[in-house]
């Protein structure tokens, strides 16, 4: 596979070299998580509030989720290597999401939940991969975290977005979640749409060569140490970020009602977009690891706040922490898999990379959900503190 013509000179910096496919997989992104992130600020309260669910269960919810999204990038991974294709499963994996949303509404046990959650999380699993692959595929390295960090930027602009229109909702409609979780549909078809419509993948990527079983030993074997010390360290990261619900449910543990409980996602995700863009930059200035070193100190941070937390003014610190470590942190795992995979394995490198992820993940929410249900919430912000510190040692062992 030859490299894509780039869109600028490789050594031109700032937004005009971006290429324009990348800024609209972003405006995808901002409008798939305005969706999501609708129904994701509001579901940890209604599970608990309107279903009887216990906040165990909450996690499991999360765990499995996230996961099997995580988990299912291998296989589109592999698929779009394999076939030198990445838009097609990138739209099936955005459509199936936006079919989800009306379930969520709709659902009225905890099992239902459940199943709408797996299928939607199937969704972002099955576009995950290919999408950061055909970012990595539109851009040189010179601007490579710049474009990753704009692109993740952009995304969690719509996570600011959802939350709001959540908490407008909400106000307007006298706390009926049932009716706000509709308003999630629209912004999902919209996303869809402009992927279809407004993204062209580049010709290198898009079949110009025969198709090449990417897992076989030999092509296996081109993945080195440097990725998969890429992998072990997100893996630990993982284990130390479990799912964001649990910012949530601090939150209204810490008094503030429910209809302003999405403003804690509006806090994260605020400052984490202000943040992804210009960390993006500086990663291709300097060494990726080091943001990753402070990223994690701030986690640490983070954690400590939240586990001590007994206002909602300090839980809503603790949250913006925990957003300035999202954007000094994801942008750069996501470039640096694009810096030690080959470029004709990229899909199947994000699959991997996020398979391991997947199961860490999986583990680290069923055990936060545990942990709170039996030592209460300050012990599992405790244990993610302990985590993440692992992390930063293993970091500055490897470096």
């Amino acid at each position: 596979m030859t490299a894509p013509p780039p869109a600028s000179a490789p050594d031109a910096h700032g937004l005009r070299a971006i290429p324009r496919g990348v800024w609209m997989l972003g405006f995808v992104s901002l409008f798939m998580d305005t969706s999501s992130e609708l129904v994701h600020s509001l579901l940890p309260v209604f599970l608990t509030g309107t279903l009887g669910a216990s906040v165990a269960e909450v996690g499991l919810i999360e765990g499995v989720a996230e996961a099997t999204a995580l988990v299912t990038k291998v296989f589109s991974g592999v698929i779009s290597d394999w076939f030198g294709r990445r838009k097609p499963l990138a739209v099936l994996g955005y459509g199936l999401a936006a079919l989800t949303k009306p379930f969520f509404a709709l659902a009225t046990t905890f099992e239902a939940v459940l199943f709408a959650r797996f299928a939607d999380r199937v969704g972002k699993g099955i576009r995950g991969a290919p999408r950061d692959a055909l970012v990595a595929d539109m851009v040189p390295p010179a601007i490579r975290g710049a474009a990753f960090g704009l692109r993740q930027a952009l995304d969690t602009v719509g996570a600011v977005l959802g939350p709001a229109l959540a908490i407008a909702a909400m106000m307007a409609l006298a706390g009926n979640i049932r009716l706000v979780f509709w308003f999630a549909v629209a912004p999902a078809v919209i996303a869809v749409a402009l992927l279809a419509l407004g993204v062209e993948e580049p010709a290198a990527a898009s079949g110009a060569r025969p198709p090449r079983n990417p897992i076989r030993r030999a092509e296996l074997a081109q993945l080195g140490a440097a990725f998969w010390t890429v992998v072990v360290l997100g893996t630990v990261l993982t284990l130390a970020r479990f799912s964001e619900a649990f910012l949530v449910l601090r939150a209204a543990d810490t008094g503030l009602p429910e209809t302003w409980v999405p403003l804690v996602m509006v806090v994260m995700s605020l400052v984490y977009a202000l943040s992804a863009y210009p960390a993006g930059v500086l990663s291709d200035r300097m060494e990726r690891t080091r943001l990753l070193g402070f990223g994690l100190a701030v986690l640490i941070a983070a954690d400590v706040v939240l586990a001590l937390s007994g206002s909602v003014a300090v839980t809503l610190l603790g949250v913006a922490l925990w957003g300035l470590h999202m954007g000094l942190t994801q942008g750069q795992l996501a470039a640096l898999v694009a810096d030690t995979a080959p470029e004709r394995l990229r899909g199947t490198a994000y699959g991997l990379f996020n398979l391991v992820s997947g199961g860490a993940l999986l583990l680290a929410s069923v055990l936060a959900g545990a942990l709170w249900d039996r030592l209460g919430p300050a012990a599992t912000f405790w244990a993610g503190a302990g985590f993440t510190a692992i992390a930063l040692v293993g970091l500055l062992s490897r470096r």
